[in-house]
């Protein structure tokens, strides 16, 4: 199998385009700007979606699903929210077509089929969402409400690429309700660690937790936490968001409660979402040049198995030796594959197994029934070693916990290395044109030297670290007063 990947080296961008699509992820569809999420990456997807839904649910957390269409009057209630999705929006207008007697075989809009209320494509569901909790909270006793749900959005986007950006893409959204606002900002702390702990330990990826600016905050929120990843080109990508709302949406859609005194008070509220994204960032973190390196803990398929053969009886005889390794890699919940296809030779099986990232493979040969032992090749440092038939099991379940550390400890290290503190703007400049990462920096905290910061050199404030040490400085750009360094970098 030829795979025929672009070096990164030579053109990171078109290298991910074309792993996405090569490594059966997914494509692009005959919607512009809307892609079609194929089996294998979305048998990725459903083991995120497995595991993030349980850490909710641990955590007390309830699924539920709303409306994909909120109306237009009902979206304008939190002035900020539809503010800033504004220009992201569809709107359905119309809901009925009519055949075109000018244009036979041809549809039109029947134009006696005009909405009443226009009606907009959830870009997120806060609106449709705290309409509804005005029905559902009257006492402090219906308090808290922790709700999520798992849907689609759809945001119009201009420039679209796969995972990354889409028009249309997967996500879950939480959206609580508290009694008090202490509450609702411990909620949206728990949940940035909730997203931290899962990017970290089961994507591999590390994170740095923080605050978003002023000006990056999500639309109608009061304060924004955020996990922020680097990429291996040197681009950051927010992984996960969680918001705390204060009592902007509960105002809006008038939702109150009686305190425990009978008191009328609002709400207070937080939301927070990762979404199909995650699988973006899963790519460009961990993959090489020969194709998808992936953590086994989120491997669809995390042991492969080929058989090299001649004969049909050579064939039976490895089958029947596999077919009890297979029983023993399932027992112990390994999701195991024997790729007994006659079709394919071995060294295109090794090809694409090698493509589609699963971390442990395992050769058997007529020489290797003989011998007693196995050849076990791991994805991340395409290294092979021979193994005794009787340890194989323990030792590839060894090997899958290695690689998982492995992968982690790797994407650290250049995280680690990639975060460059400087003192000037000339610095700044350089090394965003010559290392990329994040760049550690004294900002003075206002919103135009933030905004000429992003016009000069297209970087963003990513977020200001949680672990963030007060210092006294001045500003990279202004030379104005500064109390302690933000991440800046560019971003996905």
């Amino acid at each position: 199998m030829s795979k025929n990947l672009t070096k990164r080296s030579e053109d990171y961008s078109k290298w991910y385009n074309e792993l996405v699509v090569k490594a059966d992820l997914a494509e692009n569809s005959g919607v512009r700007g809307c892609m079609v999420i194929k089996p294998y990456g979305y048998a990725i997807w459903e083991k995120m979606q497995a595991e993030l839904d349980s850490m909710f649910k641990e955590t007390g957390h309830s699924n539920a699903y709303f409306p994909l269409f909120v109306p237009k009057s009902m979206f304008e209630a939190e002035e900020k929210n539809a503010e800033g999705f504004a220009k992201e929006c569809a709107i359905v207008t119309h809901y009925r077509l009519k055949n075109d007697e000018s244009k036979p075989g041809k549809l039109m809009v029947d134009p006696n089929a005009k909405l009443e209320e226009e009606l907009i494509v959830r870009p997120t569901s806060e609106a449709i969402i705290w309409s509804t909790y005005k029905n559902w909270v009257q006492s402090y006793r219906d308090l808290p409400l922790l709700i999520n749900q798992w849907a689609n959005v759809v945001r119009w986007e201009m420039r679209t690429r796969l995972f990354l950006r889409t028009a249309e893409f997967l996500w879950q959204e939480g959206h609580t309700a508290h009694a008090t606002k202490t509450e609702a900002i411990e909620e949206s702390e728990k949940m940035m660690n909730v997203y931290a702990d899962f990017v970290q330990n089961f994507m591999a990826i590390p994170v740095i937790k923080g605050l978003k600016t002023e000006t990056e905050r999500f639309a109608g929120a009061e304060e924004t936490y955020c996990i922020e990843a680097l990429m291996q080109d040197g681009k950051a990508l927010q992984a996960g968001t969680s918001h705390f709302l204060g009592q902007n949406f509960a105002k809006a859609f008038d939702v109150k409660f009686a305190n425990q005194e009978g008191k009328q008070e609002h709400v207070w509220g937080t939301s927070w979402g990762v979404s199909t994204r995650l699988m973006g960032a899963l790519v460009m973190t961990h993959s090489d040049d020969n194709g998808l390196v992936l953590p086994p803990n989120l491997a669809p398929i995390q042991v492969v198995i080929v058989p090299i053969y001649k004969t049909e009886e050579e064939f039976d005889a490895i089958s029947h030796v596999v077919d009890d390794l297979m029983k023993q890699f399932k027992k112990l919940r390994v999701t195991v594959k024997y790729d007994n296809r006659t079709t394919q030779k071995p060294g295109f099986k090794f090809a694409e197994w090698e493509l589609k990232g699963v971390p442990v493979r395992i050769a058997v040969g007529p020489k290797d029934l003989e011998n007693g032992t196995f050849e076990v090749a791991r994805r991340d440092t395409l290294t092979k070693n021979v193994v005794e038939k009787e340890g194989i099991v323990a030792y590839c379940i060894d090997l899958l916990e290695t690689i998982q550390k492995d992968l982690f400890d790797r994407a650290l290290e250049y995280r680690n290395t990639h975060i460059t503190e400087v003192n000037s703007f000339d610095e700044f400049q350089e090394v965003l044109e010559n290392k990329a990462g994040f760049i550690s920096a004294h900002w003075d905290g206002t919103a135009e030297t933030e905004e000429k910061i992003k016009e000069l050199t297209k970087a963003t404030i990513r977020c200001i670290p949680l672990n963030q040490q007060k210092e006294e400085g001045k500003c990279v750009f202004s030379g104005a007063k500064s109390t302690g360094r933000v991440l800046f970098a560019k971003a996905y």
